[in-house]
């Protein structure tokens, strides 16, 4: 019986030592490392279990365009657009359009009367009578000078008489022309009607019949040829060379997602934003059919000619403070952190400026086991 238990007692010592063995070559292997790192350089042993998160694929040069996109806003064109002001203070006695209406250079938009416009024209009506009373005066003097009965004192005062009037003519009637009128159809105590300085369509319009209007009042009636109008983008000025050999450049408005709107760049500002490091591009667009409105945003798509360029996936690059970087196969199992100038093109494909070169093996995906390790 004591032999039984003594026996007992030692497969009971064997099973743990076995027990403890067995946890003690677990526990070694497990933190047997999966790989080694020197420098930049990553070596996975054969058996390492991060080869089965790679992805390698070669770099390759392609044929792309390359895209900028960016913010833009709709506006009219100045030479198109103009806002009616009233000249001076006065009332409205007359209203010639209504909202929408088309307008041509010239059209009457409505009719101000004022005691400032009738007192100009009452000092034009002077002015213009005591300059033919001076003009005939003149001629008179001149006559009998000649016919050895006048004096040419007389003349030379009458003369510059007649030199005064004729100047507070000139004032007299550019103080009317100010207002834009025909001074041949001028009529003594008329109103001012006020004209269409454009072509175009009364967009907004305020005016009110009998309504006082005061000075330096907002304007009352807007004219907008619309046919074409601008679009204001924003782009960095890192990317300025980008646009100089633009093949074209499309415009997407949410409002019509579906619409295809194209237009070209019409000036390149001189002068860069010292607060947001920008440069405005205005691009002209058709707008025939009115989708496009001022004050709009839309988006805007600059699309450069097709070039042949070293691209690898996006999701292939990693940036640590500002360095960006790839992981390239040097080896079955090794693999060297490059550094890399880039420029983006797409949100799947990044062009590649300096670092790697065609040919090459990178890492496309699962790079971040590669990074966690060093």
């Amino acid at each position: 019986m004591k032999t039984i238990k003594i026996q007992s007692f030692n497969l009971l010592i064997l099973g743990l030592c076995f027990i403890i063995y067995s946890c003690h070559k677990k526990i070694t292997e497990e933190e047997k490392p999966e790989y080694t790192v020197s420098g930049n350089t990553i070596i996975l042993t054969d058996n390492s279990n991060l080869k089965n998160h790679l992805k390698i694929e070669p770099v390759r040069n392609e044929w792309l365009s390359s895209n900028l996109s960016t913010v833009g806003v709709v506006r009219a064109i100045p030479t198109c657009y103009a806002e009616i002001v009233p000249p001076f203070a006065g009332r409205i006695t007359q209203s010639f359009v209504k909202l929408g209406q088309r307008v041509k250079v010239g059209s009457p938009l409505f009719a101000i009367s004022s005691p400032e416009y009738f007192n100009a024209q009452k000092d034009y009506f002077e002015a213009q009578q005591e300059y033919s009373l001076s003009n005939l005066n003149l001629k008179r003097q001149k006559d009998l000078l000649q016919h050895g009965v006048g004096i040419q004192r007389v003349v030379e005062e009458a003369k510059t008489d007649y030199e005064t009037k004729k100047s507070a003519l000139e004032n007299a009637t550019a103080a009317l022309k100010v207002f834009n009128i025909n001074i041949n159809n001028l009529k003594l105590g008329q109103p001012l009607i006020v004209t269409s300085p454009i072509k175009g369509e009364i967009i907004t319009s305020n005016i009110v019949i009998g309504q006082y209007i005061k000075e330096e009042t907002e304007p009352i009636t807007t004219i907008a040829e619309l046919n074409k109008v601008w679009i204001a983008g924003q782009i960095k000025e890192k990317d300025l060379g980008f646009i100089n050999k633009l093949k074209e450049v499309t415009i997407q408005a949410d409002a019509f997602p579906h619409k295809k709107i194209t237009g070209n760049i019409f000036h390149v500002n001189e002068m860069v934003d010292e607060n947001t490091r920008s440069v405005e591009v205005l691009v002209e667009c058709d707008n025939s059919d009115r989708t496009l409105k001022p004050g709009m945003y839309v988006n805007v798509n600059f699309k450069n000619e097709p070039g042949e360029t070293l691209t690898v996936p996006t999701k292939a690059i990693y940036q640590v403070n500002d360095d960006q970087f790839v992981f390239v196969q040097v080896d079955k199992n090794k693999f060297t952190k490059k550094k890399v100038e880039t420029k983006d093109i797409s949100k799947d494909k990044t062009e590649i400026k300096n670092g790697i070169k065609s040919g090459e093996n990178i890492v496309t995906e699962g790079g971040i086991y590669l990074l966690e390790a060093q």
